[in-house]
């Protein structure tokens, strides 16, 4: 397989649109509110969704269906994002489905 930016974006996109998609956006949505904002359960409820539904797009394009492939498309994609935002953008976009907004503390209440 050519893998290229090109073709890294391509299939970011589709990931994007495949999440989006009316019976996978309520899938993830009913997952997330069960996890609420509790990491552990995020990734226990929501992120094997959003591997599934990567895995069923990288495999249109030639990588394996299963976690070897997704490993293997998800190091190709950080390599490329290095040299590519667009690339970093859609990457991100992806995360910040499975990976819930962190908090930062920005009170000055410093323990002395």
């Amino acid at each position: 397989m050519n893998f290229n930016n090109d073709t890294a974006k391509q299939i970011l996109i589709d990931i994007i649109r495949t999440v989006n998609q009316p019976e996978n956006s309520k899938k993830l949505s009913e997952a997330k509110a069960s996890a609420g904002k509790e990491m552990l359960l995020m990734m226990q409820h929501v992120f094997p969704l959003v591997m599934q539904l990567q895995t069923e797009v990288i495999k249109s394009y030639g990588f394996p269906g299963n976690r070897e492939g997704l490993v293997q498309f998800s190091q190709l994609v950080r390599e490329l994002e290095i040299q590519d935002v667009e690339i970093a953008r859609l990457r991100s976009q992806i995360r910040a489905i499975y990976l819930p907004p962190i908090a930062i503390n920005t009170t000055n209440d410093i323990l002395i």
